[in-house]
C-alpha cells in the first residue's frame, strides 16, 4: 500500500519514522512529509530520513498560521493529484487531515493531548480510526465526534523508546539536570506563563543544568543552553533529573528510569498520570514545589525494564490496522 505520513513537530517526526520503518519492512511504500521547524529536519537527519519538506512553521500570528496551513494543503493537493495514497497517518497534522479527508483518503490518527482543543476540532472528527492510549477516556474523543477509537496499553513514546539503546555515559562531576522549555508558541499554550528559565536557575544549586530552548537560543551564564539539535531520547538517558511542562521529554526519561518532574500548570495529563500510576518515575508538581521534589529524587535511577516490557507499542496497532485495510 501507499502510505502518507506528515510530521509537523519533532515528536511527530520521531513517531512517523518509527511507523515508516515498520511499514516499509512489511512491504508498504511510505511517503514522509514535514515542514521547516526547529526540530523536524535535524531529527530526520539524525535518524537517517529525508522527508519531503512542504512550507514552514510560522507561529508569528494567527494570520501567518492560517496562511501557511492553506499553502501546505494546496501543495499536498498538487502532490497527490494524479496518485493518491491508500491511507494517511498522522499525529494530528491539521494539513494532512484536511487534505486527505477532502480527497477521500482514509486517515489513521494518533492523539494524546485532549487539552489541545483547536487541533482536536480540526483533526479528530476527520479520522477513519483513532489510535490512542488507554489512559485517555474514550468519551473525550467521542465528544469531538470520533466513534472508532482503538486503544493500546501504553503511551505514544513507547513507540520509539522501547527498542532504543542510548548511551548512558556522563562526564559531569555534578548531577546532570535537563530542563525543557514550554512550547510557548503552541496554540494551547498561548497566554500561559513559562517558568522554566527561573526554575533552571534554581536547579543550578543542585547540579549542572542543560536547558533545551524551543525557539530563541539565548545565552545564560548560570547554565548551558543547547544551541544545536540534540536527540532527547539519548540525552535524557544520561540525566539524573528531567524537568518539563508538557511531558514528552519527561515521559521519554521516565520510560528509561530517569526521575522526571512535570510542572502541573499543564502537566496533569491523562498519559502522565497513567505512567506515574504504573510506577514509572514521573512526578507532577507546582513550580513552587519543584526544588524540594528535585532534591528528593535527584539521581535515583529506577529499574523499569519489566514495566516497559509490559507496555504495548502503538506501532504494532497501527501496522495491524494497515494490514487489515490491505486485505479488506
Amino acid at each position: 500500500m501507499k502510505v502518507w505520513y506528515d510530521a509537523c513537530t519533532g515528536k511527530h517526526m520521531r513517531y512517523g519514522i518509527a511507523i515508516a520503518q515498520r511499514l516499509r519492512k512489511a512491504g508498504h511504500k511510505v511517503i514522509l512529509t514535514t515542514r521547516e521547524h526547529p526540530d523536524t529536519l535535524p531529527l530526520a537527519r539524525a535518524l537517517g530520513e529525508k522527508p519531503i519538506v512542504v512550507r514552514k512553521y510560522a507561529p508569528a500570528s494567527l494570520f501567518s498560521r492560517l496562511e501557511e496551513s492553506a499553502h501546505r494543503m494546496l501543495k499536498f493537493s498538487e502532490m497527490f493529484k494524479d496518485d493518491l495514497p491508500d491511507v494517511a497517518i498522522a499525529h494530528q497534522s491539521i494539513e494532512l487531515c484536511r487534505t486527505a479527508f477532502g480527497l477521500g483518503v482514509p486517515i489513521v490518527l494518533t492523539a494524546d493531548t485532549p487539552h489541545a482543543a483547536a487541533v482536536n476540532r480540526l483533526t479528530i472528527p476527520l479520522a477513519k480510526v483513532l489510535v490512542a492510549s488507554e489512559a485517555i477516556p474514550k468519551r473525550l474523543f467521542k465528544s469531538y465526534g470520533q466513534q472508532n477509537v482503538v486503544q493500546f496499553r501504553g503511551v505514544d513514546e513507547v513507540a520509539w523508546v522501547k527498542d532504543s539503546k542510548p548511551m548512558r555515559v556522563s562526564g559531569h562531576k555534578r548531577p546532570l539536570i535537563m530542563v525543557r522549555q514550554m512550547e510557548t508558541q503552541a496554540a494551547y499554550a498561548l497566554g500561559k506563563s513559562d517558568d522554566t528559565l527561573k526554575l533552571a536557575e534554581k536547579l543550578t544549586s543542585l547540579g549542572d543544568v542543560i536547558f533545551f530552548s524551543r525557539y530563541k537560543r539565548v545565552d545564560r551564564e548560570e547554565f548551558t543552553v543547547v544551541k544545536e539539535f540534540v536527540d532527547t531520547v539519548s540525552a535524557v538517558a544520561r540525566a539524573d533529573l528531567v524537568l518539563s511542562v508538557g511531558g514528552t521529554i519527561s515521559r521519554e526519561a521516565a520510560l528509561q528510569g530517569v526521575p522526571s518532574i512535570v510542572i502541573t500548570e499543564m502537566g496533569r495529563t491523562y498519559v502522565n498520570r497513567y505512567l506515574a500510576e504504573k510506577g514509572f518515575p514521573l512526578f507532577t508538581a507546582k513550580s513552587s514545589q519543584v526544588l524540594n521534589l528535585a532534591k528528593k529524587y535527584l539521581g535515583k535511577r529506577f529499574d523499569v525494564k519489566a514495566k516497559l516490557a509490559e507496555l504495548e507499542n502503538p506501532v504494532d496497532v497501527i501496522e495491524r490496522i494497515i494490514n487489515e485495510k490491505q486485505h479488506a
